[in-house]
């Protein structure tokens, strides 16, 4: 609030909220397919308004999440609370997946693991991508890439204040008067008690939770692309699953579960402070590399224009890894580090 009484509308720096608005949407509806590319000829009304809208609701998620990280000092597990509380909203709240039936989107996963008006599988699986692709991973990305401001603020409470609005608004405006399938009222009331216990848990989470161990990694960089694969490769599995029902849903939700969990032990013992940022980009490379096997041997199928995007963030990769090896080389004698 400025002396005045005004609300001020500060953005710093604007490359790293640039970077983020634009990773958290492109990376779980461009590169999965999710927002077909081709509509940009196709359709490219259709995606001049509906893109802004996806980084409304994506990016201003994601910068609101990371925001809250860093006022309050908490680490990647309040990061991942609050992602899950993210997703929930997104397909619960507005876009109403987890209620509606099987369709193009949902797939068999609105019949597999359905009960009572609600794709409990779909629900469980849709939270758990959205809080490690939608947010955890573009913040990952984005502090790896401005690793100087990474602990800093970036909004205040003005613009802070404009971007919840207007995600508030997209999310309840989308959800009351455009998507069809709405929760049903019990479900609704146990998604929206979820949410407020994940937020709750965000505040409770020390900073020190999900922190990994001191000292050198003790794993290679394959090993670390692996892990990384695993978060959409479990996913993929469930949707297998889902169009043999040869495995109950009740069984694929806890091996989607138990797969995550087993990838995120692994990490905390595996990985150590030395070296640290290498270790988050091999893992985060893995993350991507799912995306990227995805979309070049199934979506460019119905999706042509994918493999730009593919290629896109496949070139991203390779100049923050270069740029990673640039921050690794010794300095020449007399010069400090910035």
């Amino acid at each position: 609030m400025s002396r005045n009484g005004s609300v001020r509308i500060l953005i710093r720096p604007r490359l790293p909220v640039l970077a983020l608005l634009l990773l958290a949407p492109s990376i779980p509806e461009l590169l999965t397919g999710s927002t077909s590319v081709t509509h940009l000829v196709t359709d490219p009304v259709g995606f001049a308004v509906g893109f802004p809208l996806d980084i409304l609701l994506y990016g201003a998620g994601a910068l609101l999440i990371r925001e809250f990280a860093v006022i309050y000092q908490k680490g990647w597990a309040s990061i991942l609370l609050l992602g899950a509380g993210y997703g929930i909203a997104e397909e619960g709240f507005e876009v109403h997946t987890f209620s509606s039936p099987s369709s193009v989107t949902v797939g068999a996963l609105g019949v597999y693991g359905h009960l009572g008006g609600v794709n409990w599988l779909w629900a469980l699986s849709l939270t758990i991508f959205h809080a490690t692709y939608s947010i955890a991973l573009p913040i990952l990305l984005t502090n790896l890439w401005f690793p100087t401001v990474k602990d800093q603020r970036w909004l205040d409470r003005g613009s802070m204040g404009l971007l919840g609005f207007g995600y508030l608004a997209e999310v309840v405006g989308f959800g009351a008067f455009v998507a069809p399938y709405p929760l049903p009222p019990n479900a609704l009331a146990f998604f929206i008690v979820v949410v407020f216990v994940l937020i709750a848990l965000a505040f409770w989470a020390p900073r020190y939770l999900l922190r990994v161990r001191p000292g050198p990694r003790r794993v290679r960089r394959n090993g670390l692309i692996l892990l990384g694969l695993v978060d959409f490769g479990a996913y993929f599995c469930v949707l297998l699953f889902a169009s043999s029902w040869v495995i109950p849903a009740v069984a694929a939700a806890v091996f989607l579960v138990a797969a995550d969990a087993a990838a995120l032990v692994l990490i905390l013992r595996w990985v150590g402070t030395e070296d640290l940022e290498r270790s988050e980009y091999y893992f985060a490379c893995g993350m991507l590399y799912a995306l990227f096997a995805w979309d070049v041997l199934l979506e460019f199928v119905s999706v042509p224009g994918i493999l730009v995007v593919t290629g896109l963030f496949a070139y991203l990769l390779y100049r923050l890894g270069r740029t990673l090896d640039r921050r690794a080389e010794p300095l020449p004698p007399g010069v400090s580090s910035p």
